[in-house]
C-alpha cells in the first residue's frame, strides 16, 4: 500500500543497534517509532491490509485505507484509497459523500467542497473532472483531500477530525476509516475533495 509521506511535523525514528560484548548475543534492536501528527491516533484506526489477521470485507464490498500525505506551510493534501475487496466489479462515478468525526465520534462542522479553489490557488492534485471508474476485485481508486491548518479567530475552537465516514456512491453503505493523521482544519471550516480517480495503470 502507499506509504505515508507527511513532510511537516514528522519526526523520523532511529533504530538503536545492540553492541556485541564478549561472546554475548547482542540484544534485538528496538522498533523505530512511527510518524507522529497532531496527537495520538484513536483506537478506531483501521489495520493495514495484510497486517496480522486477514480483515473481513465490509458489507458494501469495499474498504478504505489512508494513503500518502503532504503537509507544508499549513496546507494539507492527502489521498484516501478505496479497495474493492469483494468478488464483483465496483463502479464509482463523481464524488464521494464525506463526513468528519472527532475522537469522540461527534460530527465535525465542516463544509465539504468539490475541488481546491476555495482552499488554495496552488495545484494540489485534487483538481479534475469526474469520471466513471470501474474497479475489478483487488483494485483501488483514490480520492484526494485538501485543507488548511489555519486559525484566524482565537474565539472559535479549532476543529480536528479523526474518523472519515464515507458514502462511496449514492445508495451504498457507509464505510468508516480511523485516521493516523488528523484532518486538522483549524477554524477554516472547509475541506476540499476531488472526484474518484482510477487506479494507476
Amino acid at each position: 500500500m502507499a506509504s505515508v509521506r507527511w513532510v511537516a511535523g514528522v519526526v523520523g525514528g532511529a533504530v538503536l543497534a545492540g553492541v556485541v560484548v564478549g561472546c554475548e548475543t547482542p540484544p534485538a534492536p528496538e522498533a523505530a517509532p512511527g510518524p507522529t501528527w497532531a496527537g495520538a491516533a484513536p483506537s478506531v484506526r483501521a489495520a493495514p491490509s495484510g497486517a496480522g489477521t486477514q480483515e473481513s470485507c465490509p458489507e458494501g464490498g469495499v474498504r478504505l485505507l489512508e494513503g500518502d500525505g503532504n503537509a507544508a506551510m499549513g496546507l494539507r493534501v492527502t489521498d484516501i484509497q478505496l479497495v474493492n475487496c469483494g468478488t464483483q466489479p465496483y463502479v464509482l462515478e463523481g464524488y464521494p459523500e464525506i463526513r468528519l468525526l472527532d475522537k469522540m465520534r461527534v460530527p465535525v462542522e465542516v463544509a465539504v467542497v468539490h475541488g481546491s479553489e476555495e482552499i488554495t490557488s496552488a495545484p494540489t492534485g485534487v483538481e479534475g473532472a469526474p469520471q466513471r471508474v470501474e474497479l475489478r476485485p483487488g483494485q483501488a481508486a483514490t480520492v484526494m483531500m485538501v485543507w488548511r491548518n489555519l486559525v484566524t479567530d482565537a474565539t472559535v475552537p479549532a476543529a480536528e477530525g479523526w474518523v472519515l465516514d464515507v458514502t462511496p456512491r449514492a445508495g451504498a453503505p457507509r464505510v468508516e476509516l480511523g485516521l493516523g493523521h488528523s484532518v486538522d482544519l483549524g477554524n477554516t471550516g472547509k475541506l476540499g475533495i476531488g472526484p474518484w480517480k482510477a487506479p494507476a495503470r
